[in-house]
């Protein structure tokens, strides 16, 4: 048959078939409808926490993460700067345009606290951490941080989520999605909330979002108990067991006629997690059995009742790592106005800093501590962290520093990091990230490398795209990997 000489033209051609090739990329997307509602982990709806291999092999295996919210100043805990202290008083050199958040900035404040040198690696840390100072060794500062947000609760989001905006999911829940978790009797991913409070994103910082429902963060504390957990009074260990075999050959007959329903079999895998956690949790939770010089070491036996609850808080994250669970989400500083319950320090902070460090730092030292003692810090990356820094000058007429975006600390240790260490660094003053900067997503794509994970291969269809923990950006920083 003659081919017609003007369908040889490709606008012709594309006008006479258009329709035909848009039925044939629509008939593939169809048929790859299934393929795109995934991700790039396979799992089965009915066990989503079993046990999954990395990308590869990394060095950590769990992942406790200390978040100090309300914004922790980075020139008064761990980043040394004499050119602070010589120009005290006096405006901040250049025409740099300072970010304002509350009100117009003053002049430049030395650190409130003195600074030493600590460790065999001579780390130069502030006198209000101690206990931590004595750990410098183990940890591994990242002084150039920067990120997006300049008010609190985007900026939990986007430290905790990777997105400065609600509806993503959260650290946690990307890395039990990733791994699943060593114990099917405990959750994968627990927040832990401080015994003053919630932090000002509240759940958005351990939400599943679009992620199945089964990974999202289970949230209590010492203080704050799961609900309803409690067997019946007069009921015994072995009956509740006989029970629960009950009710696990009622859902298996229910699956079996349901099957290929992955909404069924997600409901049902979380409420027998639920129904083993009676048994687990209230076990796990049991921090009046930990041995008193434990319970010394991190600072529960204190009388300061907050940094007692707090320290007991950091033996739970303990004894959850130390028992499979995959991630913890520590919280310290709940959400309050006028720093008084958290790092929100825009006034007194001579006052209320000092209590805020107690709290902290043995608590947290006594972790690090615990976790090397018993030969697991070197596979539990423990990641301290903060939603931004703080100015490096007092805010006009206060006694306190403003939001700082621009430059903070974020540390390290275990994991597989390289330990009694310092990468990057602000400017002269503690403003701005000036040595190898270090994005959000950076920080992200590096805990997700040390952990085995490869964060550009992490991916959930959602929305028309393969979202990402890191977006579209981050690099891993290998510099810092041992």
């Amino acid at each position: 048959m003659a081919i017609r000489d003007d369908l040889l033209c490709r606008r012709n051609f594309l006008a006479h078939t258009g329709t035909g090739l848009g039925a044939i990329a629509l008939t593939h997307l169809l048929q790859s409808g299934a393929d795109c509602g995934e991700g790039s982990v396979v799992f089965d709806p009915t066990d989503p926490f079993a046990p999954r291999q990395g990308h590869y092999r990394g060095g950590a295996e769990n992942v406790i993460v200390v978040f100090c919210a309300g914004a922790l100043s980075q020139v008064d805990f761990w980043e040394h700067k004499p050119e602070l202290v010589r120009f005290h008083g006096k405006p901040l050199p250049g025409n740099e345009r300072l970010i304002s958040f509350q009100g117009e900035n003053g002049a430049l404040q030395q650190p409130l606290w003195k600074f030493r040198r600590r460790g065999a690696c001579g780390k130069m840390i502030s006198d209000i951490v101690p206990h931590l100072g004595g750990c410098v060794d183990d940890i591994c500062f990242l002084h150039s941080v920067h990120t997006k947000s300049s008010t609190h609760g985007p900026g939990e989001n986007l430290m905790s989520t990777g997105f400065n905006r609600e509806g993503y999911p959260g650290m946690g829940s990307w890395v039990s999605y990733a791994l699943g978790t060593d114990n099917q009797d405990l959750p994968a991913f627990v927040a832990i909330e401080d015994p003053r409070g919630t932090p000002q994103s509240g759940p958005n910082n351990w939400t599943n979002g679009f992620l199945p429902a089964a990974f999202q963060g289970s949230a209590f504390s010492t203080t704050r108990p799961v609900e309803h957990l409690q067997p019946p009074p007069g009921s015994s260990v072995e009956a509740n067991r006989r029970v629960l075999r009950a009710l696990n050959r009622l859902n298996e007959r229910h699956r079996d006629n349901f099957r290929g329903d992955s909404d069924l079999a997600a409901r049902i895998s979380s409420y027998e997690l639920a129904a083993r956690m009676q048994l687990s949790v209230p076990e796990v939770m049991r921090i009046q059995s930990e041995p008193a010089h434990i319970k010394k070491l991190y600072g529960a036996d204190s009388k300061n009742r907050v940094k007692a609850d707090f320290a007991a808080n950091c033996i739970l994250a303990r004894r959850l790592v130390e028992r499979g669970t995959r991630f913890v989400q520590l919280f310290n500083g709940a959400y309050a106005s006028g720093g008084r319950l958290n790092w929100d320090t825009h006034n007194s902070m001579p006052e209320l800093v000092p209590g805020h460090a107690e709290v902290l730092d043995q608590p947290v030292a006594g972790l690090l501590k615990d976790l090397k003692q018993r030969g697991l810090l070197e596979k539990t990356l423990v990641v301290c962290c903060t939603e931004f820094g703080r100015m490096p000058m007092f805010q006009l007429g206060n006694t306190g520093r403003d939001h700082n975006p621009e430059g903070f600390t974020v540390w390290f240790a275990g994991g597989g990091v390289r330990g009694g260490m310092s990468y990057g660094a602000t400017d002269a003053f503690g403003y701005k990230a000036e040595e190898n900067p270090i994005s959000i997503h950076d920080v992200h794509a590096t805990m997700l490398h040390l952990l085995g994970i490869d964060h550009e291969r992490l991916t959930y269809y959602h929305n028309g795209l393969q979202r990402r923990l890191t977006d579209v950006h981050g690099h891993v920083v290998h510099d810092v990997i041992a």
